[in-house]
């Protein structure tokens, strides 16, 4: 394994353990949250401030993301779902693209289409340059692969298990 390929997989197990850091975290604070609000009123529904915006469905947000994709020079996208086999997160959302420039653009047209609905990533990790990006939305995290790292990952394999959502040639 050369040495750009073994700082890549160190930077990946990086990524996966603080996504892991993250999502306890987060659930831990909208335990809290949720827990204040039902204390302190009758209808705590009805008495969420108005600056919280609904976040999207894991899987309503895992399928947006293909969507999205599927108008970009992506191939081969999938959309496996995680989560009975993962708790990083419940849905991959992964992609091809065939040199730089569209894995940029696949990226790029993610985070301003889902940034228009205020759906940001909580983290991006990769570049173009790179050959990987991974974009994580909290439940649902995309990879966005050139076709020769896909082939060296094969994340698919690793996730062989998981049901197939969306399969887009």
């Amino acid at each position: 394994m050369s040495i750009t390929r073994a700082a890549d997989c160190a930077g990946l197990a990086r990524f996966v353990y603080l996504c892991r850091i993250v999502r306890a975290i987060r659930t831990y604070i909208q335990a809290q949250f949720l827990e204040d609000i039902i204390e302190s009123s009758t209808n705590p529904v009805q008495d969420l401030p108005d600056r919280l915006s609904p976040l999207p469905e894991s899987r309503e947000l895992a399928l947006r993301i293909a969507e999205i994709i599927a108008d970009t020079p992506a191939s081969d996208t999938l959309v496996l779902d995680i989560q009975e086999l993962s708790s990083i997160a419940d849905y991959f959302v992964i992609c091809s693209g065939e040199n730089e420039r569209q894995l940029r653009a696949i990226s790029n047209s993610l985070v301003e289409k889902l940034g228009e609905a205020k759906v940001r990533p909580h983290r991006s990790e990769g570049s173009p340059q790179s050959g990987w990006i991974v974009l994580d939305y909290g439940d649902s995290i995309v990879h966005v692969f050139d076709v020769d790292q896909r082939a060296f990952y094969r994340l698919e394999s690793l996730w062989s298990e998981a049901q197939t959502l969306v399969a887009m040639q």
